[in-house]
């Protein structure tokens, strides 16, 4: 029963509109209990009814003409009692309400389930039988799952008004939802007003429709791959020279990732392999591999390594557009493009002309996409994970997105365009009269000075930082050079990386946490797999488990100062002093090396991050061993309050400001003072 729940929740949330999802789920839930009906009754809000939104086994006919108000009927009783309802003669209840549209008289089982999330009613999920009995435990356990995993859909489609629109009264025969100017939510993954026009991107070629069957004339298969594997590797060395101009070196690194997997030693191998050891043509021999690649990612369960599978999709689809010798139709930018895709990737980004692009929206990908890393870099407003993004139907229309909310808004009606350009303006002008306060000094009204330092991991971000006034770095996020390679970085590599961000805030100081790994951030060549990553081996677990990185990485770091001296470094996720002591005397060991070396340095000053209960409550004795003392508040809040921000079930619970919160942190700030701390 476990693998039908799957393949039913698979089929279900890959619908593209939440009408469809219905009709999939009805339709799977009769194969899977042999009901003889199954139907979903939603809520409609603004006139207080039950919708029959799906069935299969009922009149057809009754769909969206069903309306049952809240206190009516079975519908109405499972949704006041919001519990399961297990009848064994339906018709002969006292709640029964009789509808002859539904030809539902014969039925006698009946059980019902209501449709829960966040703890608000969204509707119901029914089975009939013409059994009189009672459904068994079974057969009840897997309905309450499947409303369950609904009630997720259903609330983001209340979030991006397609429930709305969904269970509205319709003239009969229309069931189809049709784009409109409500937002669309998704994962709004870098911050901005994108207004423009939609450019839709969709892929090259299609891996999964090459057909399967033997070649005699391998040599020659074989020669047209290699052609085309070239040739993708010319546009990639395009579109990667017209890149290198405009990103940072780190964000850069993407393409060479790129061009390594395009290489005649990597995929060229690998796909002659196959076309030799299967005899089969180029075409199946590249989507065999480029498969099998995708479903190794697909399968594992860190969402960094997940969305890895797109850049092998993408790749592929390049190379077979090549041997197939498809024309791509050329795309016409306008000057404020908004790119829309299905699933946007690096390189289709890499298309736009500079200064071209507006927005990014995709209906797949998170904040781990290479796209959305590359589009952080560009400072491109950017949202992810779009669902309900109906593409055939947005092509060339007037688009807002919203990177700061997650939210895109679709042929936007005149007030909606005119509070966005209003708000674009305002930022602007706030911008501008921010511009006089830039260089004061940050004091409170009590006489304090403030240092307003800015969090950063990319070299690109500089320039900007530095135009607002931006007083150092207060934490440079090591892992993100580490995240953009397929391999670890070396010395010489990060300290050409680390040296770009300490010359650029030269002489005002730069606090470089060291490498950070493990529970949502993982490295691609550096998998780590645990039941509970969040409580595993991250931070500077890993780091002092493998001192050759951490010395490799704080060597980088210190021969990055060289003539500048500008640098702290500060170490993540602590929680014992001897990781503490450990750590210090590791660096030590590098800094005497440098000097003996013949670096020019001055040793930096050690910190930590305060991220876990246990160093809160050890701030004072850590803070007689390092130079000073930072808070890391999204993970403390999160282990404090036993909440993950980014689970939308608890997210309501995440607060900052919980008392408990304020507590502790004032419990830091006490033991960093008492030891006479900078914190």
């Amino acid at each position: 029963m476990l693998k039908v729940l799957k393949r039913i929740v698979q089929e279900v949330t890959a619908a593209r509109q939440l009408s469809e999802a219905l009709g999939v789920l009805v339709q799977q839930i009769n194969k899977a209990i042999n009901a003889e009906a199954a139907s979903v009754y939603l809520i409609d809000t603004k006139h207080a009814e039950y919708v029959l939104i799906a069935t299969e086994g009922l009149n057809k006919q009754a769909q969206f003409r069903v309306r049952i108000s809240l206190d009516s009927g079975l519908v109405g009783l499972v949704g006041r009692r919001e519990e399961p309802i297990n009848i064994e003669d339906a018709p002969a209840h006292p709640d029964f309400y009789h509808n002859p549209l539904l030809g539902e008289e014969h039925l006698k089982a009946f059980l019902g389930v209501p449709i829960i999330q966040h703890r608000k009613l969204y509707g119901v999920l029914i089975v009939q039988q013409t059994e009189q009995r009672h459904f068994d435990d079974t057969e009840e356990s897997f309905l309450i799952t499947l409303a369950a995993q609904l009630g997720g859909i259903i609330a983001h489609a209340e979030a991006t008004g397609e429930l709305a629109e969904l269970t509205l009264p319709k003239p009969i025969g229309v069931t189809k939802v049709e784009v409109s100017s409500a937002a669309l939510t998704g994962i709004g993954s870098v911050p901005g007003i994108g207004i423009g026009t939609a450019v839709v991107v969709y892929p090259q070629a299609d891996i999964d429709a090459v057909p399967l069957h033997p070649v005699e004339t391998l040599d020659e298969e074989i020669k047209a791959f290699y052609e085309a594997l070239e040739s993708t590797r010319e546009d990639m060395h395009r579109l990667s020279r017209r890149m290198k101009a405009i990103v940072a070196e780190d964000e850069h690194a993407l393409f060479d990732v790129y061009l390594r997997i395009l290489d005649k030693d990597s995929l060229g191998v690998e796909v002659e392999h196959v076309i030799r050891k299967d005899k089969i043509g180029a075409q199946a021999a590249l989507a065999t591999v480029i498969k099998k690649h995708i479903a190794q990612f697909e399968n594992m369960e860190d969402s960094y390594l997940r969305e890895r599978a797109s850049d092998f999709r993408d790749l592929g689809r390049r190379v077979l557009a090549a041997l197939q010798w498809s024309q791509q139709e050329e795309i016409v930018y306008p000057k404020r493009t908004i790119l829309v895709g299905e699933e946007v990737t690096a390189a289709a980004l890499a298309e736009v002309p500079e200064g071209y692009l507006a927005g990014v929206i995709s209906a797949k990908g998170s904040n781990n996409s290479h796209v959305a890393i590359l589009a952080r870099a560009l400072g491109v407003p950017t949202v992810m994970g779009v669902r309900g993004l109906k593409l055939e139907f947005i092509s060339k229309r007037a688009i807002v997105v919203d990177g700061y909310y997650g939210q895109v808004y679709i042929s936007p009606s005149k007030s909606v365009l005119a509070e966005f350009k209003l708000l674009e303006q305002e930022e602007q002008a706030l911008n501008q009269s921010l511009i006089s306060l830039r260089d004061k000094s940050a004091e409170t009204t009590d006489n304090y000075k403030v240092s307003l330092q800015v969090n950063t991991g990319l070299a690109m971000d500089a320039g900007l930082s530095m135009s607002v006034g931006a007083e150092g770095v207060g934490l440079y996020r090591s892992e993100v050079p580490f995240m953009s390679r397929d391999h670890f970085p070396s010395e010489d590599e990060q300290t050409i990386i680390y040296r770009q961000t300490l010359k650029a805030f030269a002489p005002r100081p730069v606090t470089m946490r060291t490498l950070d790994i493990g529970g949502d951030k993982v490295l691609p060549y550096f998998p780590v797999k645990e039941d509970n990553p969040y409580l595993g081996w991250r931070g500077i677990r890993v780091t002092l488990d493998h001192p050759d990185v951490f010395l490799i990485q704080v060597r980088a770091m210190m021969r990055a100062s060289e003539e500048l001296n500008n640098l702290r470094i500060m170490l993540p996720m602590v929680t014992n002093l001897s990781e503490v002591e450990e750590a210090a005397y590791l660096i030590e060991q590098a800094f005497t090396e440098l000097l003996e070396e013949g670096c020019v340095i001055e040793k930096p000053k050690l910190g930590v991050m305060i991220e876990v209960p246990a160093a809160a409550y050890l701030a004072r004795e850590i803070a007689k061993r390092v130079d000073f003392i930072s808070v890391g508040s999204n993970d403390l809040t999160q282990y404090f309050l036993a909440v993950d921000r980014n689970n939308a079930r608890v997210a309501g619970l995440y607060d900052a400001m919980h008392p408990a919160m304020l507590r502790v942190l004032l419990k830091v700030v006490e033991g960093g003072h008492g030891s006479c701390c900078r914190s």
